[in-house]
């Protein structure tokens, strides 16, 4: 049986000058081409430092599938665990909609819904929101290294800057490819009384308005994600790197903890509006009365007129109290993972 192994070539800085994109093909003994990629994608355990030099390296797809897997599977844990404050934030982003007023409070809302609903509404949705874990947090966080290790090979650094437009262009780019899960999601939280289940109401998406439907919100859902993405990865690599320098804290658990503490915080604070924006373009059709929003902008703006100012930061405590403990739960058990399987923190 043949044996298929793809080449590695390792991004990096030799005698302060940095050479020309490698081959992307070598021959190897036997003759036979092999693929040349870099190294520090993440999908081997060596990490990279300012001044090594450039080597090569061998992965074979289960170092690939370890990479992406352990952090699809560590979004999904987490998703578990804070799903009932995803749907409680989405139905506190849905209050008063085109109107001001006083805000029914999380503790009360959540009173009211589990009266009205039972225990069931606090896994509304659940189904898709795991599919797009698995999913959306394997690309989102896969992607990030990849993406950190070619801007540092082709720009010759590796600054919180480019850490930041890494993280960015990874969550972009899992929410274009995901946001039909995420549609799917937010429809089913709001909806409690749907009987057909995911698969029923993604084809009444599809045949009543459309397969452009399952696109609705992706912009705001993509400054979303990649503002998220770089808050939550950018803060969390950096915080760490600056706690290993600035204490006695070495890699494990205790710092894996206090850095993803961090990140959610910060994390929180950026996203809460655009996540507010991108629920309510989701959810058009709960929105009717006040007209259609004709993209991200023109609904922060119908918000701030109509709304004021706060209802941008509808459900932001819920938000809070889910993307903090998500965030934390995430790279805990994505760090716990990758140790398992003999791969490097991140």
């Amino acid at each position: 049986m043949r044996r298929f192994v793809i080449r590695i070539f390792l991004f990096g800085q030799s005698s302060g000058k940095v050479g020309g994109p490698p081959k992307l093909t070598e021959r190897n003994s036997e003759g036979r081409s092999e693929i040349c990629v870099p190294e520090n994608l993440g999908f081997l355990s060596g990490r990279m430092k300012a001044d090594e030099k450039p080597r090569w390296g061998l992965v074979s797809p289960s170092g690939v599938a370890y990479h992406f897997g352990t952090s699809g599977l560590s979004v999904a844990v987490a998703t578990v665990v804070t799903h009932p404050l995803d749907v409680l934030k989405v139905r506190l982003q849905m209050q008063l909609v085109g109107q001001k007023g006083p805000l029914t409070g999380m503790g009360r809302l959540f009173l009211q819904v589990f009266k009205n609903e039972g225990p069931r509404f606090l896994y509304l949705g659940l189904t898709p929101a795991l599919t797009r874990s698995v999913l959306y947090g394997g690309l989102r966080l896969g992607l990030y290294e990849p993406s950190k290790y070619a801007c540092n090979w082709a720009f010759g650094s590796n600054n919180v800057f480019v850490k930041i437009g890494s993280a960015g262009f990874s969550g972009a780019v899992a929410t274009a490819l995901t946001n039909p899960v995420e549609v799917l999601k937010v429809r089913l939280q709001m909806n409690p009384n749907l009987r057909k289940g995911a698969a029923g109401e993604l084809r009444a998406i599809i045949s009543e308005e459309g397969v452009k439907a399952l696109w609705k919100g992706v912009g705001p859902a993509m400054a979303r994600a990649a503002t998220l993405t770089a808050s939550q990865l950018a803060t969390y690599d950096e915080t760490k790197r600056m706690l290993i320098r600035l204490t006695p804290l070495e890699e494990g658990f205790h710092l894996h903890l206090t850095s993803s503490t961090v990140a959610g915080l910060v994390s929180t604070l950026l996203t809460a509006p655009v996540d507010m924006i991108k629920t309510r373009l989701m959810l058009q059709q709960e929105s009717e009365r006040v007209g259609s929003y004709r993209n991200g902008f023109h609904c922060a703006y119908q918000v701030l007129r109509t709304e004021g100012p706060r209802g941008l930061y509808k459900g932001s405590l819920a938000m809070f109290a889910r993307l903090g403990p998500q965030t934390t739960i995430t790279f805990v058990v994505c760090e716990q993972l990758r140790e398992l399987v003999g791969m490097k923190a991140i």
